[in-house]
């Protein structure tokens, strides 16, 4: 059967559906024949890559941003099928294509994806309490986090879309840019419980704490720049109780990845780790994958070489 691509017209705030003649017309030049299916809403990536699998489907691309891949990985990974997954970009943030260097030109990304290696990378797979209040597991191919990250990203998603700029990316860029500056002003640490690979539970404070399967989050941002897709293990990020001077002093360093030479800066490799807050009633939500599913208390899991993946011949 043909490649399927699901496409998530939404994505780059609705640029994808308002370019997408142009961006089919490219990817049938450069990559060939497929057949396409649209999301129409949240949740819509995942059943649309189930039904491709048991429709027979080996080939499955994901069009659209981070949250989009994150959906059709997991339908996938859900069916447990031997099938393969690519990438097309067309979000504003792009942080999964950013590790396996992937283009961001359409026309690039299809050559990419018709000429490139199939590799078997890992995942990660947390359990988390969604928003109501059942324990759910999700996979991310990226970043989960929670704390400073999690709630730029509800601040970004809830506030304006200051649409008086001109173009789409920089919009997303600037709505990220402003809503971080809002959060650090306001920043404060939480107390969380943490047991990472069966030791016994210690005390931490945070102000964001990141597992990571990838290197990049936050459009761009290099969180986790000695991850491996590939080595069993997921990498732990914490930044500590910091000052949002010192934060705001050396914001660089997190796209530069050099952050972990700053005292309040941990980090660890584990396969398992379990976190939940201190005070009960603490409401603290979770990022994966650029997307707020929940909250703590969360079970992170590595699962080694779980999903086929198709990435440019050079990586």
């Amino acid at each position: 059967m043909l490649p399927i691509v699901i496409v998530n017209p939404g994505s780059a705030a609705g640029a994808t559906r308002d370019k997408w003649g142009s961006i089919a017309s490219d990817l049938r030049t450069h990559f060939g024949a497929f057949n396409v299916a649209f999301t129409k809403g949240p949740g819509d990536g995942i059943d649309l890559a189930k039904r491709a699998v048991e429709s027979g489907r080996r080939f499955i691309i994901a069009c659209g941003g981070d949250g989009t891949i994150n959906e059709v990985a997991n339908g996938i990974l859900q069916t447990g099928a031997d099938v393969e997954f690519g990438i097309l970009p067309s979000g504003t943030g792009g942080d999964f294509r950013r590790t396996i260097d992937m283009p961001s030109g359409i026309r690039e990304s299809a050559r990419a994806l018709r000429d490139g290696e199939t590799r078997m990378i890992d995942v990660g797979r947390v359990t988390f309490q969604d928003h109501a209040d059942r324990s759910v597991e999700r996979y991310f191919l990226n970043v989960s986090s929670f704390g400073l990250a999690a709630s730029i990203l509800d601040r970004v998603k809830a506030g304006s879309s200051l649409k008086w700029l001109p173009v789409d990316s920089i919009r997303g860029r600037a709505s990220y840019a402003l809503s971080t500056l809002q959060e650090v002003l306001d920043l404060q640490a939480v107390s969380i419980r943490v047991s990472i690979d069966g030791e016994e539970p210690r005390t931490l404070q945070t102000v964001n704490f990141c597992v990571a399967n990838a290197r990049y989050f936050g459009g761009g941002m290099m969180i986790a720049p000695d991850a491996q897709l590939n080595d069993g293990y997921l990498n732990i990020v914490n930044i500590g109780d910091i000052a949002t001077a010192k934060v705001l002093l050396n914001a660089h360093t997190l796209y530069r990845g050099t952050h972990g030479s700053l005292a309040e800066v941990k980090q660890r490799l584990a396969k398992r780790i379990e976190v939940s807050p201190v005070d009960p009633e603490a409401d603290i939500r979770l990022e994966t994958d650029g997307e707020l599913p929940g909250r703590l208390p969360a079970v992170y899991e590595v699962v080694p070489g779980a999903l086929k993946l198709r990435v440019p011949a050079r990586l």
